[in-house]
């Protein structure tokens, strides 16, 4: 039986083992730190009792995941909780928009721009299954429903800015889509900014922005109970380097890494060619996150109640000043006014927190690497939004950039995507060959490969699919 290793064990590298698994190949798994998951971790961050998600916290790419519904999860005790809606955004005038789950609602929530939003979603939302095959893999390939997908990209390609101007005439579905935009860490005048916006509106009609009940960690150990059924391993705190990789090469073993392209060049610089290590020298960072988690005595005190129904809530206000915020982290700076997401898991998930109490997960974008304390701006939007929120604290956890990257190497600089979402690093990510790398046993399975950061397990499965072909073992 060939021998296959996998290094790193957050959902992309599972995912991966799993492929290689299914394969019939003898799958090891290693992971640097002591728990497995990555950024998919839940973990006991502030107060005994108060469980927090340590990266991932709202799921709807894995709920969505082409592949990860193949699979019995469910079997394993994975269970999306969702809200009442997907998202809230509330605005200055003690007013929210919300996101629901049903399209026939956007114009209610939009008036007129309603039918805007729906010729937008409708098409998404109604193919999603083939959608997210479509989009979540590799660009430069044919897709299954080319028409479709040509209809998307026109629109995904164009800035958050020209969008939105040519179909949002009212603040309230401008306000919601600067939110969705701003999860692309781009400025809103760059190409793509849209693209994030359309996938993450989709996705809350087609398949609602839920949570994993108990914590993020429910689908890394979810992968990981289905990847032993299969005969797979897993060694925790076993972080590999170059000697320790080169020990376990051999002509007939396959290696897998989870890993951002800087590491693979540090564990495997030897094994690479020249122009590679070069290629993977240059790989392009994204801006970086600063996040507080809070220990609550009582829920958020929003002023607008719809903000309750809604685990995920975006903070920045109009389109505008969403818009100057991340402006200003693309250029280097930090925003007095950040974007802030929120997300309020205890509303519906009360196994998080002692009963009666609550946990919170904020952060906002910071240029790379930021050293820069954000936590009175983050504290001072969501008290705009929710007067009082300060006496709610019972504690907090600050995680900069820096700490991020501490506790999950990919985190580098605190980017959270795996990369920078650059038009070059969409189409060839992190080089042209996209997962392999020139060294016909050794692939990378990351964010930092098609389609890029999310928790959908996409980039470990096409990674594998590609190794087991070029070895014939696919």
């Amino acid at each position: 039986m060939r021998r296959a290793y996998v290094i790193g064990s957050g959902p992309n590298g599972l995912a991966a083992a799993i492929v290689l698994a299914q394969a019939g190949l003898s799958v090891e798994v290693f992971e640097a730190e002591a728990e497995p998951g990555g950024a998919t971790r839940t973990l006991p961050l502030t107060l005994p009792g108060f469980l927090h998600d340590f990266g991932s916290a709202v799921h709807p790419l894995a709920a969505g995941s082409p592949f990860f519904n193949t699979l019995p999860l469910a079997d394993y005790g994975l269970e999306w909780v969702h809200g009442d809606a997907p998202l809230a955004h509330p605005l200055d005038d003690c007013s929210a928009v919300v996101l629901e789950r049903d399209l026939g609602d956007a114009e209610r929530e939009f008036g007129g721009d309603g039918r805007s939003w729906r010729r937008l979603m409708q098409p998404l939302v109604d193919h999603w299954q083939q959608f997210a095959e479509d989009t979540l893999g590799p660009i430069v390939r044919i897709p299954r429903h080319p028409l479709r997908m040509a209809r998307f990209g026109l629109a995904a390609v164009q800035p958050a800015q020209t969008l939105a101007d040519g179909h949002f005439a009212g603040v309230r579905a401008r306000a919601l889509f600067a939110g969705l935009a701003a999860h692309s860490f781009l400025s809103f005048n760059r190409p793509l900014s849209s693209a994030v916006a359309l996938m993450l509106g989709a996705s809350a009609h087609a398949v609602g922005w839920p949570v994993p009940r108990g914590g993020a960690n429910a689908i890394s150990h979810s992968l990981l109970a289905h990847l032993r059924t299969l005969g797979g391993t897993l060694r925790t705190s076993r972080r590999i380097d170059a000697r320790t990789l080169h020990e376990m090469d051999g002509d007939s073993t396959l290696t897998l890494c989870d890993t951002t392209p800087g590491q693979l060049l540090s564990l495997a610089g030897d094994r690479l060619a020249p122009r590679f290590r070069r290629t993977l020298d240059r790989f392009q960072y994204g801006p970086g996150a600063f996040k507080v988690d809070y220990a609550l005595s009582e829920p958020v005190p929003w002023r607008a109640p719809q903000c309750r129904r809604a685990i995920t809530v975006h903070l920045g206000g109009t389109f505008e000043q969403i818009a100057a915020a991340e402006d200003a982290v693309a250029r280097g700076r930090h925003a007095e006014q950040p974007f802030v997401l929120v997300a309020q898991p205890t509303l519906f998930d009360p196994s998080r927190a002692p009963q009666g109490k609550h946990v919170l997960w904020a952060y906002c974008h910071v240029p790379n690497g930021s050293a820069v304390d954000m936590t009175q701006r983050i504290e001072a939007q969501i008290e705009r939004f929710a007067p009082g929120f300060r006496d709610c604290i019972l504690a907090r956890q600050v995680s900069t950039p820096a700490a991020l990257e501490q506790m999950d190497a990919n985190l580098v600089g605190g980017d959270i995507n795996g990369g920078a979402f650059t038009v070059r690093q969409m189409l060839f990510r992190p080089s042209v060959m996209n997962y392999a790398t020139g060294n016909p046993n050794l692939y990378l399975c990351s964010a930092s490969t098609p389609p890029g950061g999310g928790v959908h397990g996409m980039c470990g499965f096409y990674a594998a699919r590609l190794a087991l072909r070029k070895t014939g073992n696919g």
